[in-house]
């Protein structure tokens, strides 16, 4: 219901985006979406401008036109140094966003000579959102057309170019990409749209073919009505889901009920939306704090745990410095981030082999540990339960903290209490009358292995007390730094 009534931007909007959605299907333009690619349509639109001294003063801008040569020295163009192309999406308020010039200005900041492109056709994407879609060909084309004479005029190389996409603009990028007379160094998608290109051809949506390396940030996966704002499927080499692509810190539902509150439920959904365009900026502005992913086959795998390697390409930084990956297989990476920036996050995988001797328990257990360093100590932290715990088995558990806590020393595992499962509430009742004793419930733990996702050191952790390895709901172990079990290996950063 909440979603029936949220507002989103795919770009710049700030209205009620469902309604509009499926109203514009009832526009006669339903029967021309996505055209068919062998039609043409005519380069240079006056509607298309490519301005390269974009800032929040619209007079200070200077913009290019193809094949005015002009152009090149009246806008100062730097033909020897990178360029980035920029594409705003979808827009119901017909203005920028905010977050682009905060990107534009970040990029200033990393890459001081390079050229600065921001594509404006924010007339074109003013439209219904089945009209913008199909505007995305004709701006595609143009930027094609742009890059095809910066080639020519400018002895530009494309291995020097890398667009950045975000929503719908990152469809455009991927025609841009398609057009082109020869291959584009990077896209970059932020999020790109996902109605109207879930499961469409690669040709007519962004693909791993429109650029050398197509790296895409999915933020906002979450399907509501048979609708995901933000593609859910992969459609780079290397496609990465924040905190599962679907929720991300900060954006949860406490924010959209005040949002609610206040008549200002737009805000509340962008923000997940918008959250790829922010993780990208993060990357440029905080290079000491970098941001890594991990390959994994789904998000419930990587939130037990299980993935978190770097061997064989299999974790890899995001948004700005993400490294293109020598498979051509697509890659889908994950990762867990703060609410704020700087979004980074330290990832460990817990391993512990919990024993149970007693049966008469059939509540599950929740834990919660707490990891000391040489630097600081982090909050009492969840162990997450995806499933059930496995007793006279070998748990794998995904934990984070939000400050480096330096070299690990030591481990302190709580029994908080227990979680009810309907089996479990169903067999409270019927034993009612015979609860079991403090005593019955008791498991026993030896010893933790734990393994940094940033640094893919390994570590043994024995118990401090080493006839101390039962444990009771409300009590603790402590678990010290040992040789048993895995090697020690020295640190190895995250290349």
């Amino acid at each position: 219901v909440l979603m029936k009534e949220s507002s989103v931007t795919f770009g710049i909007c700030s209205s009620n985006f469902y309604f509009f959605f499926f109203l514009s299907f009832s526009d006669d333009t339903i029967a021309n979406l996505l055209k068919d690619e062998n039609e043409e349509s005519q380069p240079n639109n006056p509607h298309i401008r490519f301005n390269v001294h974009f800032t929040k003063n619209p007079d200070e801008g200077c913009y290019l036109s193809p094949w005015q040569d002009n152009c090149l020295q009246n806008c100062n163009y730097n033909m020897s140094s990178k360029t980035f192309i920029v594409i705003h999406g979808w827009t119901m308020s017909g203005l920028f966003e905010t977050w682009l010039f905060k990107l534009v200005e970040a990029l200033q900041e990393r890459e001081s000579n390079a050229n600065i492109i921001v594509v404006d056709w924010i007339f074109l994407a003013h439209q219904l959102y089945p009209d913008a879609v199909n505007h995305t060909k004709v701006v595609g084309r143009d930027i094609a057309n742009l890059l095809d004479w910066l080639q020519e005029k400018a002895n530009l190389s494309l291995a020097n170019v890398h667009l950045i996409g975000y929503s719908l603009g990152a469809h455009v990028a991927g025609y841009a990409g398609n057009y082109v007379n020869g291959t584009i160094g990077r896209i970059t998608g932020l999020d790109p749209a996902g109605p109207m290109f879930e499961g469409v051809e690669e040709h007519k949506r962004l693909s791993p073919d429109d650029a050398a390396f197509v790296d895409v940030l999915h933020t906002y996966t979450r399907e509501a009505l048979g609708v995901s704002i933000g593609i859910q499927m992969p459609i780079g080499h290397i496609d990465i889901y924040p905190n599962g692509g679907d929720y991300q810190p900060g954006c949860g539902l406490s924010d959209v009920l005040g949002a609610i509150a206040y008549g200002s439920i737009g805000e509340a959904v962008k923000c997940e939306h918008e959250r790829s365009v922010h993780l990208f900026v993060d990357s440029l502005i905080n290079k000491d704090k970098e941001s890594f992913a991990f390959q994994c086959t789904d998000s419930t795998r990587f939130k037990k745990g299980i993935c978190l390697s770097c061997r064989k390409h299999r974790c890899n930084a995001i948004g700005y410095n993400a490294k293109k990956t020598r498979s051509k297989k697509n890659s889908k990476m994950y990762l867990r981030t703060r609410a704020a920036m700087p979004y980074k996050v330290y990832h460990y995988q817990l391993k512990m082999h919990i024993f149970k001797y007693k049966e008469n328990e059939e509540n599950e257990p929740t834990f919660s540990i707490k990891l000391y360093g040489t630097e600081h100590d982090s909050e009492p932290l969840s162990l997450a339960i995806p499933e059930k715990i496995g007793y006279n088995y070998t748990n794998t558990f995904l934990v984070h903290t939000e400050n480096d806590i330096g070299d690990l020393l030591k481990i302190k595992l709580k029994w908080e209490g227990s979680r009810q499962t309907w089996y479990s509430l169903w067999s409270s009742l019927q034993s009612y009358w015979s609860q079991p004793t403090l005593r019955d419930r008791e498991l026993h733990v030896r010893r933790i292995r734990v393994k940094s996702g940033e640094t893919q050191q390994k570590f043994t952790f024995c118990l401090e007390d080493l006839n101390a390895n039962l444990i009771t709901p409300g009590n603790e172990l402590v678990f010290v730094k040992c040789r048993d079990g895995w090697e020690v290996k020295p640190t190895t950063r995250i290349p």
